[in-house]
C-alpha cells in the first residue's frame, strides 16, 4: 500500500496537477533565454534531440498500451500488465518522454526557469508513478518482478 494520496478513485487530481506543471514549463520557457550566441545554438540542437527523443517513448508508450491505455493512473479494469516495447526499457515511459522532452524544451527555449520546471516533473512523476505503482502490484502478481528489472523513468539511467 502507498503513503502516497490517491487525489480521486482512479488518480484524477495527479491528472489535473500534471497538466498544470506541464503548462508552467512551457509558460517558463517564454520568458526568454538566459544564454545568447553560438552557446544557445548548441542548445537548440540538443534540446531538439531531447524533444524527438521524449516525444518518440511517450509515443511509443502511449501505442504499446493498446487497450490498457487511460489517462488515469489507476489501471483499467480488465487490462494486461504490459512490460513489452516501450514498457521493456522503463516501468513509465510516457511520463519519462514528457520528461525528457521538457528538458528539450528548456534547452531551446535556453530557460533556466524551464530546465527547473522539469526536474519538478520529474520529481512529481516519481511520485506519481509511486502511487501508480501501488496500484498496479495490487492488480498483477508479477508487477514486482517487473519492476525490479526494468527502470522507473528514464532509459538506462533511472
Amino acid at each position: 500500500m502507498s503513503r502516497l494520496p490517491a487525489l480521486g478513485p482512479r488518480g484524477e487530481g495527479w491528472v489535473v496537477v500534471q497538466l498544470v506543471l506541464l503548462g508552467a514549463v512551457f509558460v517558463a520557457g517564454l520568458a526568454g533565454p538566459v544564454v545568447n550566441g553560438p552557446l544557445r545554438g548548441l542548445l537548440g540542437v540538443a534540446g531538439a534531440i531531447l524533444i524527438g527523443g521524449g516525444g518518440y517513448l511517450a509515443f511509443r508508450g502511449l501505442l504499446d498500451l493498446d487497450a490498457a491505455l487511460t489517462p488515469l493512473p489507476h489501471p483499467r479494469d480488465g487490462a494486461s500488465l504490459v512490460d513489452t516495447g516501450a514498457y521493456g526499457l522503463v516501468r513509465h515511459p510516457i511520463y519519462g518522454g514528457l520528461v525528457i522532452a521538457a528538458t528539450g524544451y528548456a534547452l531551446v527555449a535556453a530557460s533556466a526557469l524551464a530546465l527547473a520546471g522539469a526536474l519538478v516533473l520529474l520529481v512529481f512523476f516519481r511520485l506519481k508513478s509511486g502511487r501508480e505503482e501501488a496500484w498496479l502490484r495490487e492488480r498483477y502478481p508479477g508487477y514486482a518482478a517487473y519492476a525490479a528489472r526494468t527502470k522507473r523513468l528514464l532509459p538506462g539511467i533511472y
